[in-house]
């Protein structure tokens, strides 16, 4: 069966099927429309590539879906952007794993959330529950202060982020469950092991 599709604007031609849907429609039909017509689409997102779109990540001022009179954020045309690339898992992981442009790693954290398999999701996202950096959050009535780790745990527990509803996640004890995950060892138990070890072995 053929992965192309041809249904609305927005729509990824010839994209790669994820979630057996077109990647696109994880945005929603009237979101993308209004990426469509939002000026920073037009003028800043038009023949980027995933090098350039670096560029433009690293210049985000906040994270969000909408916000003023229902404009769409940059930090959502990027992803678009992003989802149309639809690049290789490593540059992703490169985008994930650099620790200089904090609105980078966040996009890239929400594009694992939306497209890599549950078991990548929780083995490349819970990492980065110990990123404790600001981010600005703006949405159609404020803007307020909250932190990677916040923004990663919304993206692990919640259904809907940045006016995106994610597809659905499966517990983490049941893919523990299927072998699929070993499982979860927060950093306080394994420096509380680490400790120990350090006890043990001055004894």
């Amino acid at each position: 069966m053929s992965d192309r599709y041809i249904v609305d604007r927005g729509i990824v031609h010839g994209a790669k099927s994820i979630h057996d849907i077109n990647p696109a429609t994880l945005i929603e039909k009237i979101v993308r429309e209004r990426i469509y017509e939002s000026l920073y689409w037009k003028e800043q997102c038009f023949g980027l590539d995933a090098a350039t779109l670096c560029d433009k990540a690293v210049d985000l001022q906040f994270i969000g879906g909408h916000y003023a009179n229902q404009r769409v954020s940059p930090f959502l045309c990027l992803t678009f952007k992003l989802i149309q690339l639809q690049p290789e898992e490593e540059i992703i992981l490169e985008y994930l794993n650099q620790l200089d442009f904090k609105y980078l790693r966040a996009i890239a954290a929400f594009y694992v959330r939306l497209f890599f398999p549950a078991e990548h999701v929780y083995s490349l996202l819970e990492p980065l529950l110990q990123d404790y950096r600001k981010l600005r959050l703006r949405t159609t009535s404020s803007v307020k202060l909250t932190y990677m780790d916040e923004f990663v745990d919304s993206l692990l527990t919640g259904t809907r982020v940045c006016d995106t509803t994610l597809p659905r996640l499966p517990k983490r004890i049941a893919l523990e469950d299927m072998g699929k995950l070993e499982p979860y060892k927060s950093p306080l138990e394994s420096d509380s092991d680490s400790d120990s070890d350090s006890e043990s072995g001055g004894e």
